[in-house]
């Protein structure tokens, strides 16, 4: 079986040109060896009219082409208006077609910023986007509304959390992304592509002979060349802009879709004694029944529900970039909410609206639908964490707890008890207020029992140090094992009322637990736990933190108001005023302005479409039949209530049904024969572009947090591991969250540096204690703060005695390890001569004299290829030991191991005697 690989996008920078009947937008790869064009008519007032001639050109032709285009479109002299071809704007995606009541609008993406990088596949974020109108003005129909509608339409800020890549597919997560590329090859045998993308394709191929070299896509009986790319079908359920391009879905080339995704995306960097790990958090918001707080509440008559959120962690050593010989480990768990039909009335404004269950379910309908999806795309079994209140003087939450209870019952009766939906309720939020509970222990014990039924993803089997060090956690793991390693099955699915701040803590609780067995399985940690007050844990809250508040704003119009340290009891007295803040904050914006941010999201999702017959989105009284569309028509076929679940999901679970290699998934999966060298499967010249001149900013541009700098105390003789547990005064970061902290440290160091200095022995050792080597300078020698005392000693201070001065002097020995009253030694001095002696002679050469270059300095050759420049270096020699050894390592990452001799056993099992033993 060949090698699979993901496709890139061949379309990642485009410029728009424009002329009085066209546009053309020019797109290429980020090599710039292939452009596709795309020729957009403007003489149509209110059609759209693209015309893709699926051609692939060359940067010659591409010139030549536009300058055909700018002579042929030139007016004649003296004549009024534009002439030629005219460059409108650059840009580096789609984000679609929009039309309101007048001619069509394109969406372009004109700026972005790198977010993350997995397996080198980059992760971008939308920093800007322009949109512009297609019609020409002389054939412009102008409607008085249109305007309304664009405002709406660019409420939805597209610069606020909407995200990207070109090569990895962020609507899926990494376990259905991986497992995607080791499904059978002879499912495959008919792919899902053209007549005329199979030419196409074959066109693409370069024809390159095979090299002298170590070849990682040789397989035995097969050609070398041939490589199998992969692009699946998005799960559109978390694409924001699948409606934008469903216009053009079928008409252009796959290369011009770009399918975005709206939530968060954050990435940190976990030093384990120099060795680089990444964690990564992914939140994908769903974009059915989308909305903000009290609007979109329950859920809709299709089994969506409001505020549903998936959250991804996926851990990696990143000192291996590739999928195939990486190792990865990713964990899955869910947010929404309740899935009943209720909802809040805000016509009265109050904090609290009461809750109403609006329409009767007598047999779980709605929840059925729901339980289908999640069956579907997670597999079994579905863990419910509902921490909803149970005790109430007046019913508020309790109402919905009462409801869903019975639901899942019904819907468990006709389930195999081993496929059951387990309900796990919990008042989380009155065992907070009880002095004798723990709440975060108690959330652990849950998150320990919910990780070992689910498991989770890697892509590695066991290491040979789970044998030699054995863990019983790890033992009976849920999950279920593949050959390549481990999968999850089943999800945990965690709602409150608004799924905000006690469903992110109880999420980041289980995260947490995750996070440990993710550490073990990759053997970056001896036991499958982790601890509070630890580097790592500090980092992965501050990372869950930033997702609870991007989340929460987008939801609920404000931050989170209760944090992990609410819950652990040790917040701040001045936390209490910013959750005061915060809380007056979401209640304004769910007072004013939740409205107008609801119409633009319907807008923008095109749940509503303007349209001359129909009334204006302003004028409707509600958005109910907007997002419940199976309610306006009678039901061709009516759900069994018994039978509640899809065709062919219950006989594949615990594994999920769109995880599975039969027909009707691998219909969604486009392969794609290519070179090997081709651009379109070649990761490593996507990331390092060799083929330009880039520096290490360019490169390596993301400013991600870094647990050695932001965390680890700076201290000598602190145990540099993220893993050992520490005092909050020990940590290199006091505040955790402290958004502006670096402008703090900045300001410190220069207040501390321009500081006079403390007139105590005791009160420069506690400052010492803090300010460790910034105050240091790169020679050892006393920073500013030393200054003042010398130029108090060399003033002869009448009013100071001897011995104070030589008491300042002995105190300033102890932070700096430099005493002034002692005298250099004789070694040092002679150097100092010596110094001197050179900068008297360098004095003494006369400018007429004639200098000989070869007697000063001596210039060698830094490299020892002399044939070196920055066009082109000299290949070095090999010697065949290297290449065996390189070889070796290629074939480890692959999976073949080769047999361990008797030597390197006996090695190694040295040096876990002395390591652990």
């Amino acid at each position: 079986m060949p090698q699979a690989a993901d496709l890139i996008s061949g379309m990642q920078k485009m410029v728009l040109y424009e002329t009085r009947a066209r546009y053309f937008l020019v797109g290429t790869n980020q090599a710039q060896t292939k452009h596709r064009v795309l020729k957009i008519d403007r003489t149509e007032p209110k059609d759209l009219v693209i015309i893709d001639d699926k051609h692939v050109y060359n940067q010659q032709e591409v010139r030549d082409l536009l300058g055909r285009l700018d002579l042929g479109n030139r007016t004649k002299i003296g004549q009024k208006g534009s002439s030629g071809l005219s460059r409108a704007v650059s840009a580096f995606g789609i984000v679609g077609f929009v039309r309101f009541l007048e001619g069509y609008y394109i969406v372009l993406i004109t700026k972005r910023r790198k977010m993350a990088d997995i397996g080198g596949h980059s992760i971008y974020k939308i920093e800007d986007t322009s949109m512009i109108y297609i019609p020409n003005d002389s054939v412009r129909v102008t409607h008085p509304d249109e305007a309304r509608y664009v405002r709406i339409f660019q409420n939805v800020d597209l610069s606020s959390n909407f995200y990207f890549s070109y090569s990895y597919d962020l609507s899926h997560s990494l376990q259905y992304n991986l497992t995607l590329l080791q499904r059978p090859y002879e499912l495959w045998s008919s792919p899902a592509s053209s007549a005329e993308e199979e030419e196409e394709q074959e066109e693409e191929v370069h024809k390159q002979s095979k090299q002298d070299s170590f070849d990682i896509f040789e397989e035995e009986g097969l050609p070398t060349q041939v490589v199998y790319g992969l692009q699946n079908e998005p799960y559109y359920k978390y694409v924001w802009n699948g409606k934008l391009l469903e216009r053009v879905k079928d008409t252009v080339h796959h290369d011009w879709l770009m399918y975005i995704i709206h939530g968060f995306c954050g990435q940190s960097k976990l030093l384990i004694y120099g060795r680089p790990v990444y964690m990564t958090l992914i939140a994908r918001r769903s974009s059915k029944f989308a909305g903000t707080r009290f609007l979109k509440r329950g859920a809709n008559c299709e089994g969506d529900v409001a505020n549903e959120v998936e959250t991804e962690q996926i851990v990696h050593d990143a000192s291996v970039m590739s999928f195939t010989a990486g190792s990865y480990s990713s964990y899955v768990q869910v947010r929404g909410s309740v899935p009943l039909y209720w909802s809040q009335d805000i016509s009265t404004m109050m904090p609290k609206p009461p809750i109403r269950l609006d329409q009767a379910d007598p047999y779980a309908h709605v929840a059925a639908l729901h339980f289908d999806q999640m069956l579907q795309r997670f597999g079994s079994p579905i863990i419910i964490l509902n921490l909803v209140k149970k005790r109430e003087k007046r019913k508020h939450e309790k109402i919905l707890s009462e409801e869903l209870y019975p639901a899942v019952t019904n819907l468990n009766q006709f389930l195999p008890p081993e496929n059951w939906i387990d309900y796990i309720a919990w008042d989380m939020a009155r065992y907070t207020k009880s002095k004798l509970c723990n709440v975060l222990d108690r959330l652990s014990m849950i998150a320990e029992n919910v990780v070992k039924r689910t498991g989770f993803f890697i892509n590695r089997p066991d290491f040979y140090c789970h044998t030699l060090r054995p863990d019983d956690r790890w033992g009976d793991l849920g999950g279920h094992v593949i050959a390549s390693g481990h999968v999850q099955t089943g999800v945990l699915r965690t709602n409150c009322v608004d799924c905000l701040d006690r469903t992110n803590t109880a999420q980041f609780m289980v995260g947490k637990c995750a996070l440990a067995y993710q550490l073990y399985a990759l053997g970056m940690i001896d036991k499958p736990k982790l601890q509070f007050d630890t580097d790592c844990v500090r980092l992965f809250e501050e990372l869950y933190e930033d997702h609870g508040d991007t989340l929460s704003l987008q939801y609920g119009g404000s931050q989170l108001v209760h944090r992990v340290k609410t819950y652990r009891k040790i917040a701040p007295w001045t936390q209490h005023s910013k959750d005061i803040m915060q809380t007056l904050s979401r209640y304004y914006s769910n007072a004013f302005s939740d409205a107008d941010r609801q119409d633009a999201i319907n807008l923008f999702l095109q749940v509503y479409q303007p349209s001359e017959s129909k009334p204006h989105l302003w004028e409707l009284p509600t958005d109910f039949y907007l997002h419940q569309r199976n309610s306006m028509a009678l039901p061709q076929d009516r759900r069994s209530y018994t039978l509640w679940w899809s065709k062919g999901i219950l006989s594949y679970l615990p594994v999920p049904y769109d995880e599975v290699p039969c027909e009707d998934t691998m219909k969604k999966v486009k392969v794609k024969r290519v070179n090997r060298f081709d651009e379109s499967i070649d990761i490593y010249t996507e990331f390092f572009k060799p083929y330009e001149l880039t520096s290490f900013d360019d490169t390596f541009c993301i400013a991600m947090t870094n647990s050695a700098r932001e965390f680890m105390p700076k201290t000598v003789g602190v145990d540099p591991s993220p893993f050992t547990v520490r005092k909050p005064e020990e940590t290199g970061k006091s505040v955790l969250g402290n958004k502006s902290n670096k402008e703090e440290t900045l300001l410190q160091r220069k207040t501390a540096a321009s500081a006079p200095p403390p007139p105590s022995e005791e009160a420069i050792s506690s400052s010492s204690e803090d300010d460790s080597e910034e105050d240091r300078d790169d020679d050892g020698s006393v920073s500013q703060r030393s200054t003042p005392i010398k130029l108090l000693t060399e003033s002869g201070d009448s009013n100071r005695t001897q011995e104070e001065i030589q008491h300042q002097q002995q105190a300033v020995k102890e932070p700096y390890g430099l005493n002034l009253a002692e005298s250099p030694a004789a070694e040092d001095l002679h150097i100092y001569q010596r110094f001197a002696h050179l900068g008297q002679s360098q004095h003494r050469v006369e400018r007429t004299d004639h200098i000989i270059s070869a007697n000063i300095i001596c210039l060698e050759p830094v490299s020892c290829f002399p044939g070196d420049s920055i066009y082109a270096v000299s290949l070095p020699q090999v010697d065949r030991d290297s290449r065996n050894e390189f070889e070796s390592n290629v074939m480890t990452g692959q999976g073949q191991v080769r047999v361990l001799c008797r030597e390197d056993m006996l090695m190694y099992r040295e040096y876990v005697k002395n390591r652990y033993m």
